[in-house]
């Protein structure tokens, strides 16, 4: 009887353990962001107001990533920014990382249409070893010997979170094209696997 009841408990406390670290951690990350962007924008309005008002640097910071959002998306937007990203391109040690870091966040861009094509399974590390992919781009590969090409898949492999991974080339025979859509692709990818649906089907292209 007593150890069905610690039993029974114990169950009970690690479903509720299961349910809450999730939440906990959701919560923990939003009050770092909130008091990372005060830290940074409150001593500001503690200089102009005179004394401290907690949050304020927060609630300017959404207010301008919104405005940025919105003008981002007009003409006029787009001109400023694309001013703006010409000038600092310019600058040699500016110009690698700012590219590089604005082509990975596009990327993931739900407004982009372009980056990943599909979410994809390849036999990758090793034969008889699969892992997800996103398909990126089909190119072909003309040999300048023999004339004859190579119709290949670029597929992204992450391989450290989802920022960092390899770029692989398959042939087309090789790479598996899922249902799955990119969004939910890349919801797989940050819960390390856990989101993968128990049933996968081919893409009906």
């Amino acid at each position: 009887m007593v150890t069905s009841i610690r039993a029974t408990l114990k169950r009970k406390f690690l479903a509720g353990l299961i349910v809450s670290i999730p939440a906990v951690i959701t919560v923990l990350v939003i009050v770092w962001f909130f008091e990372f962007v005060d830290g940074i924008l409150g001593p500001i309005y503690n200089k102009m107001l005179g004394y401290n008002v907690h949050g304020l640097g927060f609630i300017s910071a959404v207010i301008l990533i919104f405005l940025i959002g919105i003008i981002s998306t007009n003409v006029f937007g787009k001109k400023v920014i694309e001013f703006f990203e010409k000038a600092i391109v310019r600058i040699p040690v500016f110009k690698g990382i700012y590219t590089a870091i604005k082509q990975l966040v596009d990327a993931f861009s739900p407004e982009n249409n372009s980056s990943f094509k599909k979410f994809v399974i390849v036999e990758y590390p090793r034969q008889g070893t699969y892992t997800f992919g996103f398909l990126i781009k089909e190119c072909t590969v003309k040999t300048d010997r023999t004339g004859k090409e190579l119709c290949l898949r670029a597929v992204y492999i992450p391989t450290n979170h989802l920022y960092l991974g390899d770029i692989v080339l398959f042939n087309e025979g090789d790479v598996f094209y899922t249902d799955i859509p990119i969004e939910e692709g890349i919801r797989i990818m940050l819960s390390g696997g856990i989101a993968t649906p128990s049933m996968i089907s081919e893409s009906k292209e």
